[in-house]
């Protein structure tokens, strides 16, 4: 099975996609944890306050010589001394033990509801803590333990709270400050990630123009300078080239040497037949013809089957279109030749000389049966979809249309037959239409003839085109 992802089609716009979703992740994830990290440090650095604290106050109660507690714990925090801070201590008597509750200044009259033993039990070591809100609104955290106070057995409740705004504001402060420092840090590895894939792949790059020089004629092979990760893909791709040139040579030579070969015993024969009688004369001189036609086509497709797949065959359209109504305007100087071709720069995947043979006899028929003129376009279009690699499956739409009377359907069957011509008293071989579609298929395009918009023919060719980048 092949896995299709989607994303950019730019190799460099994937690795810096891919590193920035990376880094950003990371960063994310990396603020998250530390700010848990920090947040269980600080409620535990607070919890271990809140202890000690209440040892302090602990340390600092006793039981006075009329029954009462005594003592004024010093915990060094104004905030136990003013009021609504959240900072309260509280001592109160157990059992029996009947003295009065003591509690710092900021508590005042209020107090501390305290949760039973069910709901929050004692830890080993007899203390436990507890969220609360206190009487103003505050969330606080309290620490309670029970003590003994003397030998006859009277205990008391011990009880420090404090603000946990105060580790919330904490956090907080030390969240930003890490957000801050992981943004600036991250912009910072993001940029030079960049510099880095663009430095690391910038050999890709200028392969990738070299290939292109390649692709429009500029060079006959990569060159440049490649590390040695590229080289051998520079070099297989040179190799390639190189074998590629040498087949379309072998080819082109084998074309010309059978061209040769049988061109002069087919000249005989058109010269025997016109020394011997009429009847047996056009009988030689048609085979001879056939025989010519046949050799022509074949020699074509031969050609065009060896050119077809080279990264070398392209052909702009618009200079040899131009050219060629050129030459119509020469010849039919009582016709208009209207030519459209658009955007500038179409190119064509063929060979020059493919591209004038075809153009070249749709614009001869054109101009033959038009009343006033002949209409030629360009443009690229999207063509048919196949599953093979769209690399270069790019097309061209051409449209040759006249005005002249046209053709029905079944006229246009006929007329697309070798050696078929629906109108004896025009000059021609019945071959041109026969020959477009022959060379056109061999380059895998199409052949649609029409009625058009002005009552003509309209004779629309599908051809393999290349980009811009390609071209």
């Amino acid at each position: 099975m092949r896995l299709r992802l989607g994303g950019p089609r730019s190799l460099t716009a994937r690795v810096l996609l891919l590193a920035t979703l990376w880094s950003a992740l990371a960063l994310v994830v990396i603020s998250i944890v530390i700010s848990q990290l920090y947040r269980q440090s600080a409620e535990r650095a607070f919890t271990d306050l809140l202890r000690a604290q209440l040892y302090n106050v602990i340390n600092s109660i006793t039981i006075g010589d009329d029954n009462q507690l005594s003592g004024s714990p010093q915990l060094g925090d104004l905030r136990f001394s003013q009021p609504e801070t959240g900072w309260y201590w509280i001592i109160e008597p157990l059992g029996t033990f009947a003295a009065r509750p003591l509690s710092s200044s900021s508590l005042g009259t209020s107090n501390i509801s305290v949760p039973s033993i069910l709901a929050v039990p004692f830890n080993n070591r007899y203390e436990r803590f507890y969220p609360a809100i206190d009487a103003f609104g505050n969330q606080v955290l309290v620490s309670e333990t029970e003590v003994v106070l003397d030998g006859e057995g009277r205990a008391a409740r011990f009880r420090v709270s404090g603000n946990l705004s105060v580790v919330e504001e904490d956090i907080q402060t030390f969240s930003r400050s890490l957000y801050i420092a992981l943004g600036v840090f991250g912009l910072g590895s993001l940029v030079v990630n960049g510099l880095a894939i663009l430095y690391g792949l910038q050999p890709l790059d200028g392969a990738r123009r070299a290939l292109e020089k390649v692709r429009r004629g500029e060079a006959e092979r990569l060159e440049g300078e490649f590390p040695r990760e590229i080289m051998p893909l520079a070099n297989d791709i040179n190799a390639l080239i190189e074998s590629n040139r040498r087949i379309v040579e072998r080819a082109r030579m084998q074309v010309g040497n059978l061209a040769h070969s049988l061109k002069t015993p087919i000249a005989v024969l058109l010269n025997e037949s016109r020394a011997i009688e009429k009847v047996p004369s056009d009988l030689v001189r048609s085979q001879a013809e056939g025989m010519q036609s046949q050799v022509q086509s074949y020699l074509n497709r031969a050609r065009i089957a060896a050119q077809r797949e080279s990264l070398l065959a392209r052909t702009e359209v618009e200079p040899v279109l131009e050219r060629l109504v050129r030459v119509m305007r020469r010849l039919n100087p009582d016709k208009e030749f209207h030519l459209s071709v658009f955007p500038p720069g179409v190119t064509l995947a063929m060979e020059q000389q493919d591209v004038e043979e075809t153009i070249g006899n749709l614009l001869e028929n054109a101009a033959r049966f038009c009343e006033t003129g002949v209409w030629i376009t360009a443009t690229p279009t999207s063509g048919p979809q196949t599953g093979e690699d769209t690399a270069r499956r790019h097309w061209v739409e051409m449209a040759v249309e006249d005005d002249g009377p046209g053709l029905e359907p079944e006229q246009i069957r006929e007329a697309l037959k070798r050696g078929r011509r629906l109108d004896e008293s025009k000059p021609g071989a019945g071959l041109g239409l026969s020959i477009v579609r022959e060379i056109t298929g061999e380059y895998q395009g199409a052949l649609e003839l029409t009625r058009g918009m002005r009552g003509g023919l309209r004779a629309q060719l599908l051809l393999p085109g290349l980009t811009k980048d390609a071209a």
